[in-house]
């Protein structure tokens, strides 16, 4: 029996050890002579060299007989998280304040009150200056039970002082959780069914959003609930498509770190999002000469030796990094310039194969296929809109499920393959039915495709002319817009009007813009 590799916990996790952590595993595993041939390590070293996770090749090899397979696996888990533990890369502030706080509770256990309340103390302190405060309250409350036990002589102010601290943590973490669930659930909608489409959907997330903000002045608050506070203005104006405040709450939130820089190696994931939104809202405002600034700052940054490096981390550098790469060719109009970079990604993407979601690797299909049509290779844009379309599990951003069936529609014009436009047109149409998505663009754009057979040559000009007419009324419509978001229709259409390669008519665009 073939487990499909990434389907297979423990294999993914053997898989994922570098080097120097698969030596420090079996120094660990080494360190008691009756492990030197266990069954669990035996298997390790099994799968350390298999190339996929295959269960009759582990009973065919005699290492483990079919019932003891589960268990033997379960063990050899358990065993790698505790290697891994001790490894000294993947130790930070916060666990070492979890190593401070089991040490005391040993103590305590042991009688041991004065030293164990020692321990908490160093502890606490660590955790409130690196804004650890759930850490902090835990630590607060196991003091509130040894000082019940071990009573010492200034009782009675160190009862009250520990009482008030208790309270002034408790609401800042209740504060901190109301905000970052606030913010979770606007980020679910986004990726769910992206910005809002109507005045209902606007007027339930405005609601939605200020009767769950809490009242907070930020001068009294520290840095974990400044950052949520900022994140969760950030999606609201999302949501919203302002992206002027989009830029507004991603500068406060990247500067945020940049005046506390120790808090970019305890949370780098944070750092690396605060930039992604930030380069996002820059490229909705359409600010190269800004993008390529923030674009260059951030390569820099995470270059640097210094900035922490895991798994997780060079998986996000490499998402924003390349996201943000291609989108600097999508503001002036560049396509030709950003072709190379696809076959670049694609092969890093194999590497990061198992770490990256769907979702994310169906944006960078859509970025694909939006180059190409933007470089007129309308042939290899249906190719990469293919990957998204015949995806039936995908379930996220329907917004750009959506989308990728109008450019579809689109390149199949443009690219002369009119034999099947009619059936891509009714499934386009019913699909956006079923995702309550039909808006006036979408509709005037199938209206239009559905038409073109009926259109004499010569007429032609005068269609696109008046599609064009029709689309500009509903470029700054605050729900109508979004659409040019993931597809400058109106500058295709006058590409086809003025018999120019759409790149040249968006370059014009911007440099009119810009100068």
């Amino acid at each position: 029996m073939i487990t499909k590799d990434q389907k297979d916990n423990l294999f993914l996790l053997v898989k994922s050890l570098t080097k120097s952590e698969k030596r420090q595993f079996k120094l660990y595993v080494g360190r008691l002579g009756v492990n030197s041939d266990s069954k669990f390590l035996n298997l390790f070293n099994l799968l350390d060299k298999a190339k996929m996770y295959n269960e009759a090749t582990i009973l065919k090899s005699n290492i483990v007989q079919k019932q003891q397979l589960a268990n033997v696996k379960a063990h050899l888990y358990k065993q790698i998280l505790i290697s891994l533990k001790l490894n000294p890369s993947h130790q930070n502030i916060r666990s070492q304040i979890r190593e401070q706080i089991d040490f005391a509770s040993i103590l305590y256990h042991k009688g041991l009150y004065k030293q164990s309340l020692k321990i908490l103390d160093k502890a606490k302190e660590l955790a409130i200056v690196n804004e650890e405060k759930n850490l902090a309250f835990e630590i607060v409350e196991l003091e509130k039970i040894i000082e019940a036990q071990y009573i010492t002589r200034s009782i009675s102010t160190r009862a009250d002082e520990l009482v008030v601290q208790a309270k002034n943590l408790s609401t800042q973490n209740v504060i901190a959780s109301k905000l970052s669930n606030l913010s979770l659930q606007l980020y679910s909608t986004i990726l769910k069914t992206g910005y809002v489409k109507n005045e209902d959907e606007s007027q339930q997330v405005t609601k939605y959003f200020n009767d769950r903000l809490p009242k907070i002045k930020l001068k009294n608050v520290g840095f974990r609930e400044k950052l949520w506070y900022y994140k969760a203005h950030l999606w609201y104006s999302f949501l919203m498509q302002d992206f002027l405040n989009c830029y507004k709450y991603a500068s406060k939130w990247v500067n945020l770190f940049h005046q506390n820089p120790n808090m970019i190696n305890l949370n780098p994931v944070f750092f690396l999002k605060g930039n992604n939104y930030l380069l996002e809202s820059i490229f909705f405002i359409s600010n190269k000469p800004k993008f390529v600034k923030k674009l260059e700052n951030f390569k820099s940054t995470v270059s640097d030796p210094k900035f922490p490096k895991d798994e997780n981390v060079a998986t996000l550098v490499f998402l924003y990094t390349n996201f943000h790469s291609i989108n600097q060719h999508f503001i002036d109009g560049s396509f030709e310039e950003g072709l190379p970079l696809i076959r670049t990604i694609e092969k890093e993407l194999v590497h990061f194969n198992n770490r990256i979601d769907p979702h994310h690797k169906m944006i960078f299909y859509y970025k694909f296929a939006s180059l190409h049509f933007g470089a007129g290779n309308n042939k290899a844009c249906i190719k990469y809109l293919d990957k998204i379309i015949s995806n039936k599990s995908l379930s996220m951003r329907e917004d750009l499920l959506c989308f990728s069936r109008v450019l579809n529609l689109v390149a199949h014009y443009e690219a002369g393959l009119d034999y099947h436009l009619e059936t891509l047109l009714r499934s386009t149409y019913k699909f956006l039915i079923k995702m309550n998505d039909l808006h006036e663009v979408q509709k005037e754009m199938i209206k239009f495709i559905r038409g073109l057979q009926d259109i004499y040559p010569h007429d032609l000009k005068k269609a696109f002319k008046s599609l064009r007419d029709t689309l500009k009324t509903y470029e700054d419509h605050p729900f109508e817009r979004r659409a040019f978001l993931y597809l400058d229709i109106i500058s295709w259409l006058e590409s086809k009007i003025e018999n120019k390669p759409v790149s040249q008519v968006i370059r014009n665009k911007y440099l009119a813009k810009n100068t």
